[in-house]
């Protein structure tokens, strides 16, 4: 157990730190500023309290990036309670008031009295990598189902078939929009022009889309007040969709590239569900570390992973599995307590008529627990 506790309150422009005792007696109260040079001297001062001290944040990504990585690069151990965990906790303390100076006692505090706090880890390099790429593109993600919004509201104003025309989310209609956003524009082109502008750009199904598009047109002969200042604007938003989209697409081949390079990507492709992005993320959040949790220290495929005593290369769990193979089903079972199970579900089928048992049969009872074999637990 630590001697004494540093807790950190992170904010933009300062971070405010108090040091505990193992009684809860605070030793040091001060607010940094969110710089190398005041931080380095925070940890020397904390240091020469005590060198056997175990460091405590709330945040532990973006603006504590700084405070984190100094701290680890000097070797200090850093525990991580999230920001729910200090809120609920903090309605336990005395006083009502929040500052800073609290909340970096509370979690101080915190790390001195739980014993389930997560620790941080210095990350591999990949793992970085993907923590950058992945909110990068959930980023251009967000902003890019932003501006489809604003394009639908914005072709409402003055062309509202063609908003029931096209399905915004794909990059096809979109295309579309950069070049014709009013019903004359479109009607003038006529679907065979149109489908070979569209042909010409690669859109695929361009046929049919040129023909609903030029539907929508026949559909509203009416110029709407507007219209050529909104058709200004919707080019200016397609644009914007189609440069989002495109960023997106680069994003998603950097980050299957990035992925496949570490040293588990294929462990984690064999996951059901799991691809190139949604593992990269995985890799992201682990830091790069899959045996960090403690509930279970290897994964399927891996040597460390367990298996059954009786049946070398099969997984314990595959006892109350389904069999694989007719033959296999055939065969009696490996687990006692389901062989036990089975059989005393087999003799309560004796019986005639609608469900009522034979004469002369008496109930059969299932077996006790305690008969079976206890390896495989309660």
């Amino acid at each position: 157990m630590p001697e004494i506790w540093a807790g950190l309150d992170i904010g933009k422009k300062h971070h405010h730190a108090v040091v505990i005792n193992g009684g809860g007696k605070r030793l040091l109260s001060r607010r940094v500023l969110n710089d190398e040079t005041e931080l380095l001297q925070l940890i020397a001062d904390v240091l020469e309290i005590s060198g056997d001290v175990l460091w405590a944040v709330d945040i532990n990504t973006g603006i504590a990036a700084l405070a984190t990585g100094l701290l680890l690069n000097h070797g200090q151990p850093v525990a991580y309670l999230t920001g729910r965990t200090i809120h609920q906790a903090s309605t336990t303390y005395r006083g009502e008031g929040k500052t800073d100076a609290r909340d970096a006692f509370i979690i101080a505090d915190q790390a001195r009295v739980r014993r389930d706090v997560s620790m941080l880890r210095p990350g591999d390099d990949i793992a970085l990598d993907l923590r950058l790429l992945t909110a990068r593109r959930l980023d251009v993600v967000h902003d890019r189902t932003r501006q489809i919004n604003r394009l639908r509201a914005q072709l409402l104003e003055f062309f509202p078939a063609l908003e029931r025309a096209l399905d915004l989310t794909k990059k096809g209609p979109v295309l579309l929009l950069t070049a014709y956003q009013t019903p004359a524009a479109i009607r003038r082109m006529g679907v065979r022009r149109l489908e070979t502008w569209l042909r010409n750009r690669k859109v695929h199904s361009a046929g049919p889309l040129a023909a609903r598009a030029v539907e929508a047109a026949q559909a509203q002969m009416t110029a709407l007040r507007g219209e050529e200042l909104g058709a200004e604007l919707i080019a200016r938003l397609a644009r914007s969709v189609v440069a989002h989209s495109d960023e997106v697409a680069e994003l998603d081949t950097r980050i299957e590239a990035r992925f496949r390079q570490h040293r588990d990507a294929e462990v984690i492709l064999t996951l059901p569900g799991m691809g190139p992005t949604l593992g990269a993320e995985f890799i992201a959040a682990t830091g790069g570390d899959l045996t960090a949790s403690p509930a279970r220290t290897a994964w399927p495929g891996s040597p460390a992973w367990p298996r059954s005593p009786g049946t070398p290369g099969k997984s314990a769990a595959t006892c109350a599995g389904p069999a694989d193979t007719t033959a296999a089903s055939n065969a009696p079972s490996s687990c006692p307590l389901r062989s036990a199970c089975s059989g005393a579900r087999s003799r309560r089928r004796t019986t005639t008529g609608r469900g009522r048992r034979a004469k002369g049969t008496s109930r059969p009872s299932l077996p006790s627990l305690a008969d079976a074999s206890t390896s495989y637990g309660p």
